[in-house]
């Protein structure tokens, strides 16, 4: 079910993430679950994995994570403001060492600010800076999603390995 890619670098991810003996969890936004899907499909990966937040609407990120509304309002959700809020929201809500989290435009939905394929993944680390990044991924609303959940599970690897 999963794409073999997505399997691939997943299943890599793990490997790192347990031979550093992390504990991790996602955020998800534009990507609605598929960083989480993709790496639950690897057999065993509850020994690494701790939870993952869809935090779809405003709302979600704000009541589960949370997300300062102000900051969603000023900055929008699809920001580098308010990525680094859901990574280290998530980080703090979880039992987890290290989050990953997505928020963009995969499209439709688009705006002249802010484009599909706009996306922001943000990496934060118990004992190490928050890192965001701003990505503009080509494509259709899918080929965005899946290059989204490849980006953010090597910026996972970057940050285990530093």
């Amino acid at each position: 079910m999963i794409d073999p890619d997505l399997y691939a670098a997943a299943e890599e991810t793990l490997d790192l993430l347990r031979k550093a003996g992390l504990k991790m969890v996602t955020a998800e936004s534009c990507t609605g679950g598929l960083i989480g899907a993709a790496l639950t499909a690897v057999p065993g990966s509850s020994d690494v994995v701790d939870r993952g937040f869809i935090t779809y609407s405003n709302e979600a990120k704000a009541e589960m994570i949370g997300v300062d509304s102000e900051k969603i309002a000023e900055f929008g959700a699809v920001s580098a403001p308010v990525a680094q809020e859901m990574a280290e929201g998530a980080l703090t809500h979880s039992n987890a060492d290290i989050s990953v989290a997505v928020t963009g435009v995969a499209g439709p939905g688009q705006s002249e600010r802010k484009p599909a394929g706009l996306v922001f993944i943000s990496c934060a680390k118990s004992d190490y800076q928050t890192i965001v990044t701003e990505n503009n991924f080509g494509g259709d609303r899918a080929a965005v999603r899946k290059q989204t959940v490849l980006e953010a599970l090597a910026l996972i690897r970057r940050s285990v390995r530093g």
